[in-house]
């Protein structure tokens, strides 16, 4: 009987340092997969960011385009009208 006790005592003992073991390793595991979480979200926001910035400029070059397309409608016309007006007879 004692023997049996002893056995159960050291199963025991035995099973609460693996959990004990395994709570130390998921914690330490946690800890890391978190930090590389807000590593990833850092790279991500700052390419975000990055992406932003080249939409915006973009977006003004686009605004500009019209602009300047028109200007050049203007001065061909005035080309235009200043070769009829200087072509020889």
């Amino acid at each position: 009987m004692t023997e049996a006790l002893i056995a159960a005592g050291s199963a025991v003992v035995v099973g609460i340092l693996s959990l004990i073991g395994v709570m130390i390793t998921n914690s330490r595991s946690n800890s890391k997969m978190q930090s590389e979480m807000k590593t990833a979200q850092a790279v991500t926001e700052e390419r975000i960011d990055e992406l932003t910035r080249e939409v915006r400029e973009h977006n003004n070059f686009a605004h500009r385009i019209p602009v300047v397309e028109e200007k050049i409608k203007v001065i061909n016309h005035r080309l235009d009208n200043l070769e009829k007006y200087h072509k020889p007879n």
